[in-house]
């Protein structure tokens, strides 16, 4: 456990940390007795409740949660709000950040705390391989930045078993922009697989009010009458929605425009 900073500042790098677990974290479980935050206080030298008070400052600064009139502490600093501005479109760097200053922190090689990434050992130092982490980094900060915001559940079914959920893009991810738009938790929205891929072959997409709109092209695909029913019980239905990044209205309209199948 590092020094106790209980009466001192909190500093960019730490600030960093906490914006980068407020957004990997549901609103509603950003508490002291919440294990990710209790380890990042173990981490920081800090208390439970200072890092969850920092988180919920830093929530104060999130313009659509505002919009929802979801209640956010309100006093947060100019460092919380320079870390907010700087990093709400830039999503990939926050994520590499912060998971460089955690590597730091724990006396590790950033390598060794990434899993499932494949053999990143065996890739010569330089740039290809710098670049190779942030996409690692960035692909796990999006999956569960997204998935937490839905309670780890699906938003047209409420399936709710983490294995069978996937972050899906709104904005296909190869026509993303790197910075703005790949690892933007708003670029995504928590399917189940079935509905994952017809989402991602347009054969569903969402309206602006968030309810979802089935194409004609599947009327006619065989398929029994049980799942037929089932399938098409949702459409009109609004999805579930997250906790915090609501689905992007432009990530939206992209994905009506371009890749729905009408």
């Amino acid at each position: 456990m590092a020094e106790n900073k209980t009466g001192v500042k909190w500093n960019r790098d730490e600030t960093i940390l906490a914006f980068d677990l407020y957004c990997r974290t549901p609103f509603g479980k950003i508490r002291y007795n919440n294990p990710d935050i209790t380890e990042l206080a173990q981490l920081l030298g800090r208390t439970p409740g200072a890092v969850a008070l920092k988180m919920q400052n830093l929530a104060h600064f999130d313009p659509k949660l505002r919009k929802r009139n979801v209640t956010a502490m309100a006093h947060g600093s100019k460092l919380d709000s320079k870390i907010f501005n700087e990093f709400c479109n830039d999503w990939n760097e926050l994520s590499y950040q912060a998971q460089v200053l955690r590597a730091k922190l724990q006396g590790r090689d950033l390598t060794e705390m990434m899993e499932n990434v494949g053999d990143l050992d065996s890739v010569p130092a330089g740039l290809y391989k710098e670049q190779l982490i942030k996409t690692r980094v960035g692909q796990h900060f999006f999956r569960m930045a997204v998935l937490n915001s839905y309670g780890n559940r699906c938003c047209v079914t409420g399936l709710k078993k983490p294995e069978l959920l996937i972050a899906s893009h709104i904005k296909p991810w190869n026509v993303s922009d790197e910075r703005t738009e790949r690892t933007n938790p708003s670029n995504g929205l928590c399917l189940n697989s079935l509905h994952d891929r017809a989402f991602d072959k347009g054969f569903i997409t969402i309206d602006q009010q968030y309810r979802i709109v089935i194409s004609e092209r599947l009327k006619d695909v065989p398929m029994d009458s049980k799942t037929k029913d089932w399938f098409w019980s949702y459409e009109k239905h609004q999805i579930l929605l997250p906790d915090k990044f609501l689905p992007g209205k432009d990530f939206i309209e992209y994905h009506n425009d371009v890749v729905f199948q009408r």
